[in-house]
């Protein structure tokens, strides 16, 4: 039996892009959903007691954040990228495929979140996240209606981690992408020049080193 949290979030992803309801609210649906059946965590709750705990079920809006010298990592950490060469590409189900310099990415309008990220069993970080909405790519990309999912990859082959979100996630900007860590440009062993920020999801689903967002449908 599916519970009204699941059921909510089978709502919001259908009608994504369906033209049945406008982009603004499936947004905010998106959002209510989220919040729904949060544990609220209280102020002084220490991150090394979250570290077994699924990031869907909490809301770390009480809690500290981590300083960028007390981030753990996992995964590659020495991927280096050449910034002036370097291109974001926007493709898939769009009218307008793009390849975005790092200079143009940072000129869109930015999104600010405090967000949690858990490696379980390993570290829990709680930073300041400044980047871009997925959405926005996929608007300048003019993305066409009935994208059920992104789909985002980093870095380069050989190295290369494939992750896919729904586009509820896109649309809410629960999921988004950052270039900025508590007011720094994010650090190589971060992910330079951009990484997921993904709000719910676990550690390995964050990647890093970013140079490909796709607009797929079912």
């Amino acid at each position: 039996m599916h519970t009204r949290r699941q059921f909510l979030r089978k709502m919001v992803n259908l009608l994504a892009f369906s033209g049945a309801i406008s982009m603004p609210l499936t947004s905010k649906l998106t959002r209510v959903w989220g919040k729904m059946q949060k544990i609220i965590l209280p102020e002084g709750t220490k991150r090394e007691s979250l570290v077994d705990k699924n990031p869907a079920h909490l809301d770390a809006r009480n809690l500290e954040i981590t300083p960028l010298s007390e981030f753990g990592t996992m995964g590659l950490t020495n991927h280096a990228v050449e910034v002036n060469s370097w291109r974001l590409e926007i493709k898939g189900h769009v009218k307008n495929p793009l390849t975005l310099a790092y200079q143009q990415i940072t000129a869109l309008p930015q999104i600010e979140r405090n967000i949690l990220l858990i490696c379980p069993g390993f570290f829990v970080n709680h930073g300041h996240w400044k980047g871009i909405s997925i959405m926005e790519l996929l608007k300048l990309a003019q993305v066409e209606k009935g994208i059920t999912r992104v789909t985002i990859r980093g870095p380069r082959p050989p190295s290369e981690h494939v992750q896919a979100f729904p586009i509820g996630d896109a649309l809410s900007d629960k999921v988004f992408l950052a270039y900025e860590i508590n007011g720094k440009s994010l650090p190589e062993k971060h992910g330079f020049p951009l990484r997921v920020v993904a709000e719910g999801y676990y550690g390995f689903d964050w990647i890093k080193y970013v140079y490909s967002v796709t607009a797929e449908k079912s």
